[in-house]
């Protein structure tokens, strides 16, 4: 391996060992992950700011100065036309691992067969540790970045970004001045659809989050006793139509923008109006093949009940039952979403409140940048094709975008075939590749750095 690609590993594995879980409601502590980081930024003579945003709490942010090389590669060439400073930016926290249902420990930071072992491997101690890996190479070839770059290494993404990304936003947008645009998590992950077809999706839109909270009311009563007022079976008739329901089709540009592009990669024909409209959502992801699943989460809205909390004896109806629901939407959808949500409970004595919600994002697909991310990808795999891809969930991103950043997701991993990418993102036995390390250290440089 390259010094850099050597380095990634190590960083990788000693961020793993370092556990950062996040239980929500408050319960994780980064801080030693965050010290990590700082260290090795002021190794590569970067001067970091940790800042606690509660005990434990801890967030980093560094700035590295550009070079101001022009098109042409001459410094200070076309100076002013040089784009706004970039943000960088990766989450240190990850969800709970129980170890008992791993091959090995999820906190080991093993190495196995050129594969690195535990939770964050994937999501996304992975991707801080080549950013790490990358500002030490500079440091150690004297080059640097075209544009300003800022580095932010954020808490709590895994909850509500309440310690992390929003607490910045809101107590520290000077650090993030003069930032036009952000790249974060997640694309640029190598995806075999097929023979030969190797896909690079780079995320420029995310769906919002919608979580909402069902209260069911009733007449409390004996269990044994008829009851048409039941808050549970209200409840659960209510869940039973949200589940039920088939959200519409609707295709946001970026995801309009994946369904040609996958298309085109596969050879499908799509019949007139497909792009309107005109397929059931099964229908146009099956003539997608096996990369409609790029787009399966994306092309309309979603909501899925996940939680039930009613009564307190078995023979005892309650006068209350609770439910929650991961609802998520796509942009320019969430008025939709809301009058949906009210016609499926109108009359079912079931009342509907966010629990906690945030916005959805889409950022210029024809920005510079995005095609800067592209040609980046493909000189480190010539052959393969880059698509827009639209996450189902969320990330950062959200808070970031508040400080009026167009927000892109691209954490570059070349793949090999039969790598379940999508599994290893908070499942069990989550690990990456030290090659997919090495590379991603070599893309996001040419991405970023002077000639």
């Amino acid at each position: 391996m390259t010094p850099a690609g050597a380095e990634a590993a190590r960083f990788a594995a000693d961020l793993i060992r370092i556990d950062t879980t996040n239980r929500g409601g408050g319960d994780a502590r980064e801080r030693p992950a965050a010290e990590y980081v700082a260290e090795r930024l002021a190794e590569a003579g970067l001067e970091p700011v940790l800042l606690e945003s509660a005990p434990g709490r801890a967030n980093v942010v560094a700035r590295v100065g550009g070079t101001g090389a022009g098109e042409e590669g001459q410094p200070g060439a076309q100076q002013r036309a040089q784009p706004g400073a970039l943000l960088l930016h990766g989450h240190l926290d990850v969800v709970p691992a129980d170890p008992a249902a791993w091959s090995v420990h999820p906190f080991s930071g093993e190495i196995r067969d050129g594969v690195l072992w535990g939770r964050g491997a994937v999501d996304m101690k992975n991707a801080d540790a080549v950013l790490l890996a990358l500002v030490g190479e500079w440091a150690r070839s004297g080059r640097g970045p075209r544009r300003d770059i800022v580095l932010a290494f954020t808490a709590d993404e895994e909850d509500t970004a309440e310690f992390g990304a929003r607490w910045l936003v809101e107590r520290h947008p000077e650090l993030f001045e003069g930032c036009t645009e952000a790249v974060g998590e997640s694309g640029a992950f190598t995806f075999h659809a097929g023979p030969g077809q190797r896909l690079y999706p780079i995320a420029s839109a995310e769906r919002g989050t919608a979580w909402l909270k069902l209260t069911a009311r009733g007449r409390a009563g004996h269990g044994a006793k008829p009851n048409p007022e039941n808050a549970v079976a209200r409840l659960a008739e209510a869940v039973v139509r949200i589940s039920a329901f088939r959200w519409p089709v609707r295709l946001i540009p970026t995801v309009r923008a994946a369904v040609e592009a996958i298309a085109a990669a596969a050879g499908a024909q799509l019949p007139d109006g497909a792009l309107a409209g005109g397929l059931t959502a099964e229908d146009l992801l099956a003539r997608l093949g096996p990369a409609g699943a790029l787009v399966a989460g994306t092309v309309r809205n979603s909501a899925n009940p996940t939680m039930l909390q009613a009564g307190y004896k078995i023979n005892v109806i309650p006068a209350e039952a609770v439910g929650y629901v991961d609802g998520r939407v796509l942009p320019g959808y969430s008025g939709e979403f809301a009058a949906t949500l009210d016609e499926l409970l109108a009359g079912t004595g079931v009342s509907w409140e966010y629990a906690h919600e945030e916005i959805p994002l889409e950022a210029p697909l024809d920005a510079p940048v995005m095609a800067s991310m592209a040609q980046a990808l493909l000189a480190e795999d010539p052959g393969s094709t880059v698509v827009p891809y639209c996450m189902s969930g969320g990330t950062d991103a959200k808070q970031f975008s508040r400080l009026g950043l167009a927000c892109y997701g691209f954490t570059p991993l070349v793949l090999p075939e039969g790598y379940d990418y999508y599994a290893m993102f908070h499942g069990t036995d989550e690990r990456i590749p030290l090659s997919a390390l090495e590379a991603g250290v070599r893309i996001m440089d040419r991405l970023l750095a002077a000639p």
